[in-house]
């Protein structure tokens, strides 16, 4: 017979080795998972714009505003920023993306301050609606000496950015990174930017 020492010690160890197994077994299936033969991999974040892969570095350009004066080249660096190229009348697809863009900068509280809005207007702009409705809206006239910038937009998003009816997320670094079609929801936006916010360490 075993001395009752023995069983108990034994006992003990069945024990610690089943408070073990359940705390280990997890995590070693969890690797195995990740990391073994069986491929699988967790859903990741779905991004709610279309990126552009690579990020693409946009031209520094002194450009003129809608009222008076001119921005400075690095108008679209140091924050993120959210352009529109549209018409300056500014009808109807135009005043909802406006719109949609104040809000979600609106929406992200402690954090707008980090965020600018550029509206690029071709035409003669209805600035009394833009000052009343956009006060915070950089508008910038189209002119010859924003073809660069607008090329740069076409080219990466594989249109005309004049008749794209997108939204452009640019980073702090003056790169395009992302833009929304047209009928994206502001509560994508929102998601989206709320996300690259908290993992950004510029603007």
């Amino acid at each position: 017979m075993n001395p009752p020492d023995a069983l108990q010690d034994r006992r003990r160890r069945r024990l610690l080795y089943g408070l073990a197994a359940l705390f280990f077994a997890p995590l070693a299936l969890s690797f195995f998972l990740y990391y073994g033969s069986g491929g699988w991999r967790p859903g990741g974040h779905v991004n709610h714009g279309d990126l552009v892969e690579p990020p693409k570095a946009l031209p520094a350009l002194a450009l003129p505003l809608a009222d008076s004066g001119t921005t400075k080249p690095d108008f679209l660096q140091h924050k993120w920023t959210f352009l529109y190229v549209g018409a300056g009348a500014c009808p109807g697809d135009c005043r909802t993306r406006l719109y949609d863009t104040r809000q979600v900068r609106l929406a992200l509280n402690r954090d707008m301050d980090r965020v600018q809005r550029v509206f690029m207007a071709s035409g003669d702009s209805d600035l009394p609606f833009l000052r009343a409705d956009h006060p915070d809206l950089i508008t910038v006239r189209v002119t010859p000496a924003a073809e660069p910038l607008l090329d740069a937009l076409s080219s990466a998003a594989g249109a005309s950015v004049q008749t794209a009816d997108r939204v452009y997320v640019i980073d702090p670094l003056g790169n395009l990174m992302m833009s929304y079609a047209p009928g994206a929801l502001p509560k994508g936006m929102l998601e989206d930017m709320k996300r690259l916010l908290g993992l950004s360490h510029v603007g």
